[in-house]
C-alpha cells in the first residue's frame, strides 16, 4: 500500500497539527495514542506520520522521506530547502526580531563590525547583507538575550512572541524582520507523483482555514 508520509515537528507544534487535522475531517488516532514509537501509520486513510526535531522536518521533506511537513516558517528560512510551501496555518504566531538596549549605541563592540547573537545565523546574515551591513554572527544555542547583557554581542536576532522576556531583561524590539508561523510544506517530486492524494489533503485543510477566518494570500 502506497502511504502518504507526514512529517511533524515533535511538541506544541505536532499537538496544534493534530487539532487542525481533525477539524479537517482527518482521523489522527494514531498520534493521539501514548508511545514512543516515531513512526505512526494509519492504514484506513492509507496516512504515515513520522515524529522528527522541528528543524528536521525540512530535511525530510526535501529528500522525500516525508512527502508533506507541518514546520515554522523560522526554520524553512534558516534552513533555506527547495520545497513548495502551501499553506500558512495560522498558528504559533511570532516575529523575528532585532533586539538590543533600548539606548543606541555610538559604537559596535568591535570597530569593523556589528556583533549578533542569535539561533538563525543564516537569516541574521541574510537580513543585513540585505541592508549592506557587514556583521559579526555568533552562534548560541540557549537564551540568546544574555549577548548584549554581557556584552558578548551588540543586538540579537530571536523570535518574540509576547516580549516579556525581553522586557525582563531589559532589552527592546528594535527591528522587525518578519511575521513567524506554522506553515505546510510539500516535496516537489511528490506534488507531482501523488498529486491528487495531496492536492486532496490540502484542499480539506484550507477549507477549515478560510471557514475560521485564517485564509491568507497563498
Amino acid at each position: 500500500m502506497s502511504y502518504l508520509t507526514i512529517a511533524l515537528a515533535k511538541g506544541r507544534l505536532a499537538e496544534r497539527t493534530v487539532e487542525l487535522f481533525e477539524r479537517a475531517g482527518i482521523d489522527c488516532k494514531a498520534l493521539k495514542k501514548p508511545t514512543r514509537k516515531l513512526v505512526l501509520v494509519d492504514e484506513d486513510q492509507g496516512l504515515k506520520f513520522i515524529l522528527v526535531k522541528p528543524s528536521d522536518v525540512p530535511t525530510y521533506v526535501e529528500y522525500g522521506a516525508a512527502d508533506l511537513g507541518i514546520v515554522g516558517k523560522d526554520t524553512l528560512l534558516e534552513e533555506s530547502k527547495p520545497l513548495y510551501e502551501m499553506l500558512d496555518l495560522g498558528f504559533g504566531r511570532c516575529r523575528m526580531v532585532v533586539a538590543g538596549f533600548p539606548r543606541h549605541r555610538t559604537r559596535p563592540i568591535t570597530l569593523a563590525n556589528k556583533r549578533v547573537a542569535t539561533k538563525y545565523p543564516n537569516i541574521a546574515m541574510n537580513y543585513f547583507r540585505a541592508k549592506g551591513e557587514t556583521i559579526e554572527v555568533i552562534k548560541l544555542n540557549g537564551s540568546v538575550e544574555l549577548g548584549p547583557i554581557v556584552g558578548l554581542s551588540d543586538v540579537i536576532v530571536d523570535i518574540v512572541e509576547t516580549g516579556n522576556t525581553l522586557r525582563e531583561n531589559g532589552l527592546v524590539v528594535l527591528e522587525e524582520i518578519c511575521d513567524i508561523s506554522a506553515r505546510l510544506v510539500v516535496n516537489r517530486v511528490s506534488l507531482k507523483m501523488e498529486s491528487s492524494k495531496i492536492n486532496n489533503l490540502i484542499t480539506r485543510i484550507d477549507g477549515v482555514l478560510k471557514e475560521e477566518g485564517n485564509d491568507r494570500d497563498y
